[in-house]
């Protein structure tokens, strides 16, 4: 071992670059270079190590004796790190060179390739320049032929046209010496096509050129009205001549032949001749005992005396019949015409002008008003009964009807004109019937009178008296109690008949709301789309708006409507009903429930209506937002113009809407009808509103135009008098300076207003600074705080 004197040079090397790759360790390195020199400071199992010398008693402390030697290690071991470093670095400058050298050959070859990929950029763009030049030459050479070819066979048309017109105008009434184009029965269509054609241009020439004189020129050339003569009677022909093929071809069901024929003839009048022949060949309206089967059917064995239970029955199974008729006839018309809504619209008004119409002339015989039917037949009663039970059921065939289909026709108005008569005269005959058995329970009532005083007729003179007092209280008693009872009854009934009245009326005006709804969900696209089908979505979508608004427009007075009329009811209650039920004990309080649960029927169709109507409104409302409203309006404009102060181009239309669309509804709705609308209206468009503006982001300039809207919102709802209402805009125009004010300026906007803690924590999330200031660590502060 060298000694403590030795010069650093002449000790060993003991460091390596190896000592330090991998997993270095100074504790072991140190242990490393220590160990031949402390021995005694290796482990207890390290082999071949004295054991320390016992200690002396009363000797001083022993000198540490390797310290020379050890600040030689250390001093030789520092010197190698010094050159070990001074390796590593001029490693690391060759390295460095060697990169640079390298990165430098790198770049000049990318710089090389992008020239190259320019190169071949720019040659591809030259080829598709070149290949889209080509195509256009193609496309243009292309339509040139294409228009060519239509030119050389519009003439080759025009010259045969040109032929067969001279063939139609050489003599008149003289069909034989035609085309056998125009005998052939195979190419029917084709001669049909023509003489169409021709008869068009002929009637055109001879209009256009007027008929001519008697008077001039002999030699004068002959105009087109021959051909015109000629061509009227051919097509004349050749329409009866298909019209006896396809009477033909229906007797035996050839569906195909059918379906030929009737193509043909659809050139004829646009088909009309074809249709309503085919319509008036149906056997139930030429078939003279269908007629007499359909009144026994509906009459029964009773005849005219029939009650209007019996007659329901009939005519339920003769509607039922009469129905299945038209849906096996919608088959055949589907698979045969070619316009087959036309034709049922033929078909279903003949069966309601022809067939119902005779059953119901049978039925509804008027009695006369000078000399009424005998009360034990019925009286006018029966004639009422019969009348209400045949509209409502022909009411029920006409919806049938028309869900198999019936094509453009009005046929709720056609059934409606068919008992238009008996509709108009309807108020006389009811006050006749009730004057009628008015008449007949009085009678009743002065015959068990007279029965009873008669029966007391043998009593002594003496107790004459006594008898009649008894006879007249029982007399005042009976008869206010069985007019009570006989008013309730009747009451009663017009309860149930108002109460339906008003609640189809409400489910009509309903049904407009749901078609609305329809449309609306008919046209939501998504947002992967071309600007074509966006544009007609968004004119569809405008379509459905409309319908919206008109569909509110009639609910909204249909609900008006119901609210007079049950005004009006309530006052006829109170000013007539209840004088007459107020002798009788619990017939009044009775009634009052009636009328009550009847009201509460109408109340719960007519909420359900205004639920839909508010929905109508919303939706348009998020149609506007989504439409209107740009995530530019609540950014500081990149250009650097002033901000724009104003309300949003989406809060000025969205405003307008609900003054124009709920300017029906402040007149229509009262009370707390209007109060409960208005305020359910409010709160959506409030959580509607909170919604839509989470999905965008604000600068400062962009709260201010942000509190613009909510201002102009907030006026608007005032004219609702919901104070709640009035509230929340209120808060949401305070929340609205969370986007204004400076972020050290938050934790004393939350003091002054704790009430918008929960939602401004929500929003404060939308400031465009939101990360740049680090608003969410202040937020924790202030939370902790």
């Amino acid at each position: 071992m060298p000694s403590a004197t030795d010069p650093p040079a002449a000790l060993p090397l003991t460091l390596d670059l190896d000592d330090f790759k991998g997993d270095f360790s100074f504790d072991a390195l140190f242990g490393t270079l220590v160990d031949e020199l402390l021995p005694e400071f290796r482990g207890d199992d390290a082999p071949g190590a004295p054991p320390p010398p016992p200690p002396v008693l009363g000797a001083a402390p022993p000198v540490f004796p390797a310290v020379d030697e050890l600040l030689g290690l250390f001093k030789h071991s520092c010197k190698e790190l010094v050159d070990l470093r001074r390796q590593i670095d001029k490693r690391l400058q060759n390295l460095k060179k060697e990169v640079a050298t390298q990165d430098a050959k790198h770049r000049k070859t990318l710089g090389e390739l992008e020239k190259g990929v320019d190169g071949l950029f720019d040659s591809f763009a030259r080829l598709d320049s070149r290949i889209s030049s080509v195509g256009q030459t193609a496309a243009k050479i292309g339509d040139h032929l294409q228009s060519a070819e239509s030119q050389r066979e519009t003439a080759s048309q025009t010259i045969d046209l040109i032929k067969y017109l001279m063939e139609f105008n050489s003599t008149p009434g003289d069909l034989m010496e035609l085309s056998p184009l125009f005998s052939d029965d195979s190419r029917v269509a084709e001669a049909a096509s023509i003489a169409q054609k021709l008869r068009s241009f002929a009637e055109e020439d001879v209009g256009r050129h007027g008929v001519p004189s008697a008077v001039g020129s002999a030699n004068a050339s002959r105009g087109l009205e021959v051909a015109v003569a000629n061509l009227q009677e051919y097509c004349n022909e050749l329409e009866n001549r298909l019209l006896a093929r396809f009477d033909t071809a229906s007797q035996r069901r050839e569906m195909s032949t059918m379906a030929e024929c009737a193509k043909i003839l659809s050139q004829f009048n646009r088909g009309t001749s074809a249709m309503q022949h085919y319509v008036a060949t149906r056997p139930m309206f030429i078939d003279v005992d269908i007629m007499s089967i359909d009144i026994q059917v509906v009459l029964g064995e009773e005849g005219p005396q029939a009650d209007h239970i019996c007659i329901a029955e009939g005519l339920s199974v003769l509607y039922k019949e009469i129905a299945d008729t038209v849906r096996r006839e919608a088959t055949t018309i589907m698979a045969v015409f070619p316009s087959p809504n036309e034709v049922m619209s033929i078909l279903v008004q003949r069966v309601l002008e022809q067939r119902v119409t005779a059953i119901l002339d049978k039925l509804l015989i008027k009695p006369s008003l000078a000399n009424l039917p005998p009360i034990e037949e019925g009286g006018l009663l029966h004639y009422l009964r019969v009348l209400a039970v045949a509209y409502d059921k022909t009411k029920e065939l006409a919806k049938e009807l028309q869900s198999i289909g019936c094509g453009d026709l009005d046929i709720e108005g056609l059934t409606e004109s068919i008992f238009v008569s008996h509709k108009d005269e309807y108020t006389e005959f009811e006050q006749a019937s009730l004057r009628q058995q008015y008449q007949s329970k009085m009678a009743e009532l002065r015959a068990e009178a007279k029965q009873q005083s008669e029966s007391t007729g043998t009593i002594g003179r003496s107790n004459g008296a006594a008898v009649t007092t008894s006879l007249q209280q029982q007399i005042s008693v009976t008869v206010p109690a069985t007019v009570a009872a006989n008013v309730r009854s009747i009451f009663a009934c017009l309860l149930d008949q108002v109460s339906q009245y008003l609640t189809e009326g409400l489910d009509r005006a309903r049904e407009s709301l749901n078609h609305a709804a329809t449309q609306r969900d008919r046209y939501v696209i998504g947002t992967s789309v071309s600007r074509r089908v966006a544009t007609a979505a968004a004119n569809a979508a405008e379509a459905a708006a409309a319908a919206g608004e008109s569909s509110f427009r009639s609910f909204m007075i249909a609900v008006q409507r119901c609210a007079s009329s049950v005004a009006i009811l309530q006052q006829y209650f109170s000013n007539t009903i209840s004088r007459l039920l107020l002798p009788v004990d619990g017939a009044h309080p009775s009634a009052c429930e009636d009328m009550g649960s009847a009201v509460s029927v109408v109340e719960a169709a007519a909420h359900k209506g205004l639920l839909q109507c508010i929905d109508t409104v919303m939706s348009e409302v998020e149609r506007l937002l989504s439409s209107e409203q740009k995530a530019t309006d609540y950014r500081t404009p990149d250009d650097g113009a002033a901000p724009d102060h104003r309300p949003t181009n989406a809060c000025i239309r969205i405003v307008a809407y609900l003054s124009r669309v709920l300017e029906v509804a402040f007149s229509a709705l009262e009370g707390l009808n209007k109060q409960s609308f208005l305020t359910e209206l409010g709160n959506r468009l409030h959580k509607g509103l909170l919604n839509h503006w989470q999905k965008f982001t604000f600068s400062p300039s962009g709260g201010l135009r942000l509190k613009r809207d909510i201002t102009e919102y907030g006026e608007f709802v005032r004219s609702f008098n919901a104070p709640s209402i009035d509230e929340k805009f209120e808060l949401l125009g305070i929340m609205a300076n969370v986007f204004i004010v400076a972020p050290e300026s938050l934790a004393s906007l939350f003091e002054g207003t704790p009430s918008i803690r929960k939602d401004a924590l929500r929003f404060i999330q939308l400031r465009d600074d939101y990360k740049t200031a680090k608003i969410a660590s202040m937020l924790n502060s202030i939370m902790a705080e």
